[in-house]
């Protein structure tokens, strides 16, 4: 699918069509998995990344990437001791 966005010139004169696109796509992709709308991994393949850049991009813009409370992750980590 494809979507048209009109902007006015002086806000992207300073940037290529291909800035542009990979900017909203990260930026679209960061929205969804902040609003919980897609996984890790499909947000990451809609931005154009592997999972790992991805992870560092939403880092760099303090976007959470485990959806985990503190009781939770200890619980999990308390589980895997008794392994």
């Amino acid at each position: 699918m494809q979507i048209a966005v009109n902007l006015p010139n002086d806000f992207v004169a300073f940037q290529s069509a291909a800035d542009i696109d990979k900017d909203m796509r990260l930026s679209y992709s960061r929205w969804l998995l902040e609003n919980s709308r897609v996984t890790l991994a499909k947000a990451a393949e809609l931005a154009g990344l592997d999972n790992y850049d991805f992870m560092a991009a939403c880092k760099q813009n303090q976007v959470a990437v485990i959806d985990i409370c503190e009781e939770e992750m200890l619980e999990e980590l308390a589980g895997m001791r008794t392994l």
